[in-house]
C-alpha cells in the first residue's frame, strides 16, 4: 500500500538507474518539507532509495533502516519528542534530556568492525530477500553514509512505506551475546502524540519479528522486548520498530546475518498477512 502522494513526489524528483534482477529502476526519495514533523529534522540533504520487486509484487513497502552511518550526526541534536518533552529512558542520550544526538556513530564489535558497516550489510541481505518475496523495499541508507538524521529517516518512512524496521546491535558493555530484542515503547509515552495512536502497531510488528527470529533458532533476550524511548518511535506514524540483533559480542558472519534475515522475513510475512492485506499486483 504505497502512499499516493509519494508517487507524485518520486515522479517529479526521481532519478532512475538500471538494476539487474528484481527491479528495472531505483528511485531517490528526499525529505519533503511539507510532511508532518519534517521541520524537526536537522540533517536533511540525503535521500532514501526505493527498490521495486519485479515479480510476485505485494504492493507493500518495507522500509529497511541500516542504523547509524551519518557523518557529523553525533555533533547535531534534535528534539527527543515532537512536543519537546524530556526523554524517559537512558541510552545514547540520557533520561531527562530534551534533545538527542541526531545520529550516533554506533559501537564497534569485539573484532573492531563498526556497527554501521554491519547494519548496512544486514540491510542489503534483508533487501534482497524481501524483494524476492515480492515486497518493495525502501532502503533508508543505501551506502556507507546518508545525510539524514533519525527524524528525517522516520518522516520519510512515514510517507513512503507501510512499516519501518531499523537494524541495530546493542552497545551494552556485556562480555557475552545476550541475543535479540526489539525496543518497545515505555509506558510513560503511550498517551503522548503520535505514540498513543501507533504504539500497539509498533508492538505487534516487534513481536512478529521476534517470533520469526525464534523460528530460526536465533537467541532471544528475555521475552524479546525492552522498553526504550527512541526518536524513531516518538515520530513514527506507521508501524515502526528498532530491532536489536544482538550486541558487540554477537557473531556477524555472513552465515549468521543470512539466518537473521530469514527470521526477519518470516516475521514480516506473518505481520503483513495479518495487518497489511492487499491484493497482489499483476506481474
Amino acid at each position: 500500500m504505497k502512499k499516493g502522494i509519494v508517487f507524485l513526489i518520486v515522479f517529479l524528483m526521481a532519478v532512475s538507474f538500471p538494476i539487474c534482477g528484481y527491479a528495472k529502476e531505483k528511485e531517490k526519495i528526499y525529505l519533503n518539507s511539507s510532511w508532518k514533523y519534517a521541520d524537526h529534522a536537522k540533517i536533511t540533504s540525503g535521500y532514501a532509495v526505493m527498490y521495486k520487486a519485479k515479480k510476485n509484487r505485494k504492493d507493500i513497502v518495507i522500509a529497511v533502516n541500516a542504523g547509524h552511518g551519518t557523518k557529523g550526526g553525533s555533533s547535531v541534536k534534535t528534539l527527543c519528542h515532537p512536543d519537546g518533552s524530556a526523554k524517559v529512558t537512558g541510552g545514547t542520550t540520557s533520561a531527562g534530556s530534551v534533545k538527542a544526538v541526531a545520529v550516533s556513530d554506533g559501537m564497534a564489535f569485539r573484532d573492531g568492525t563498526a556497527e554501521r558497516d554491519v547494519t548496512l550489510h544486514m540491510a542489503r541481505i534483508l533487501k534482497k530477500k524481501l524483494l524476492a518475496e515480492g515486497y518493495d523495499v525502501l532502503m533508508v541508507r543505501d551506502g556507507k553514509d546518508v545525510q539524514l538524521d533519525n527524524v528525517a529517516r522516520t518522516v520519510i518512512c512515514n510517507n513512503a512505506a507501510d512499516c519501518h524496521i531499523a537494524l541495530h546491535w546493542d552497545s551494552d558493555g556485556l562480555s557475552y551475546d545476550k541475543g535479540c530484542f526489539y525496543a518497545s515503547v515505555p509506558e510513560q509515552l503511550k498517551k503522548q502524540k503520535p505514540v498513543a495512536s501507533y504504539w500497539k502497531e509498533h508492538d505487534a510488528l516487534g513481536k512478529a519479528l521476534i517470533k520469526g527470529l525464534r523460528s530460526k533458532k536465533v537467541k532471544i533476550n528475555g521475552n524479546g522486548a525492552t522498553e526504550i524511548d527512541l526518536t524513531q518511535t516518538s515520530y513514527s506514524t506507521i508501524p515502526s520498530v528498532d530491532i536489536e540483533l544482538g550486541n558487540q559480542c554477537s557473531d556477524h558472519s555472513d552465515k549468521t546475518l543470512d539466518k537473521l534475515a530469514d527470521g526477519l522475513v518470516q516475521g514480516i510475512n506473518k505481520y503483513a498477512k495479518t495487518y497489511i492485506y492487499v491484493a497482489p499486483m499483476s506481474n
